[in-house]
């Protein structure tokens, strides 16, 4: 199967890649949703991912509510469930942090975010996976900050886990892209 996305730029011998578009139409092993502490839906990412993926998402993740976190899935944390109808059978939810609200952790949290799915991922053998641009939207992460956190917590663990092949980052324009290129921290 051919791969209809064009990746802009590629780091660590191509297991970084990244591309502007839409995440939910990524066909990768798991996708990952910058979800928001309840697990039930909410705007941006997390909608369109609900969206997209159908009610079984839902499902799942009241589930996991039920079962696993009463309280709601905390920050930095992750949970995985079934992809419902998108193009990836699996996503893997993490709540990023809401930028001045976790009195000077926000880089450690965030962090979490990217290392923990990508331990789930390898600890379910897969792959492949593909991130949206965690807490730089509504919750008002700077993005040229949050890019030198996500790339050296992706590099460390990519590092770690080496059945992960391809960590693909999905953003929505090619600006914010732009900014992510301009202040990762991969090197070349």
């Amino acid at each position: 199967m051919s791969d209809p996305f064009h990746s802009y730029h590629d780091y660590l011998d191509s297991r970084v890649r990244l591309f502007v578009g839409d995440l939910t139409e990524h066909a990768v092993d798991a996708i990952v949703n910058a979800a928001n502490s309840t697990l039930l839906g909410g705007g941006g990412v997390d909608g369109a991912i609900h969206r997209c993926g159908g009610p079984a998402i839902l499902e799942a993740c009241r589930h996991l509510r039920h079962t696993r976190w009463p309280d709601g899935l905390p920050t930095g944390q992750v949970a995985v469930t079934t992809g419902g109808r998108l193009a990836a059978p699996l996503v893997i939810h993490t709540v990023g942090p809401i930028w001045g609200q976790h009195h000077g952790s926000e880089a450690s949290l965030l962090a979490d975010c990217y290392r923990n799915a990508i331990a789930l991922a390898a600890d379910r053998c897969l792959s492949r996976i593909a991130f949206p641009a965690i807490s730089t939207g509504v919750y008002g992460y700077p993005a040229p900050e949050a890019a030198a956190v996500a790339s050296k917590a992706i590099a460390d663990a990519l590092a770690r886990h080496a059945v992960i092949k391809e960590v693909r980052l999905v953003f929505h324009t090619p600006e914010q892209m732009a900014i992510f290129a301009a202040h990762q921290q991969f090197g070349s």
